[in-house]
């Protein structure tokens, strides 16, 4: 599938669609036979499952803060590589991240249209002629 801004973003389908639902799932079920039993052992199972569901967001959050931490030194490198300078250092972390999809040809510009008209994110991948895929982060 080619990929472009109306596809781009992905899902783990087990983590997604699985895993979460299911965390909630048995929480909800867990609240319902603590309100109606009141005991100890549902109280526990709330409190673990709850647990465990913050420990996969942290899971999540940390392993997508090192994936924005690769993507920036790349997109840095990529622009040293075309101008021999730096990326300018008033772009935005979340504008750094969505230069990853736009081709060799067009990043150069895009830098100066952001410095000067301050585009978010999502105008930046908008604004991408020829898309240039990432299929690695989810």
């Amino acid at each position: 599938m080619i990929q472009n801004f109306k596809n781009h973003k992905r899902f783990s389908t087990p983590f997604h669609f699985i895993t979460m639902p299911l965390i909630m799932l048995v929480i909800g079920v867990a609240v319902n036979f603590f309100i109606e039993k009141q005991d100890i052992i549902h109280g526990l199972l709330i409190c673990a499952f709850i647990l465990i569901g913050v420990a996969m967001l942290f899971a999540r959050f940390f392993a997508l803060k090192v994936q924005d931490r690769a993507i920036r030194a790349e997109e840095n490198l990529r622009y040293f590589s075309l101008t021999g300078k730096l990326l300018p250092k008033q772009l935005r972390g979340s504008q750094i991240i969505a230069l990853r999809f736009a081709p060799d040809e067009e990043l150069i510009e895009l830098v100066d249209r952001i410095l000067f008209d301050k585009l978010p994110s999502k105008e930046i991948k908008q604004a991408i002629v020829t898309w240039r895929a990432d299929h690695h982060r989810i």
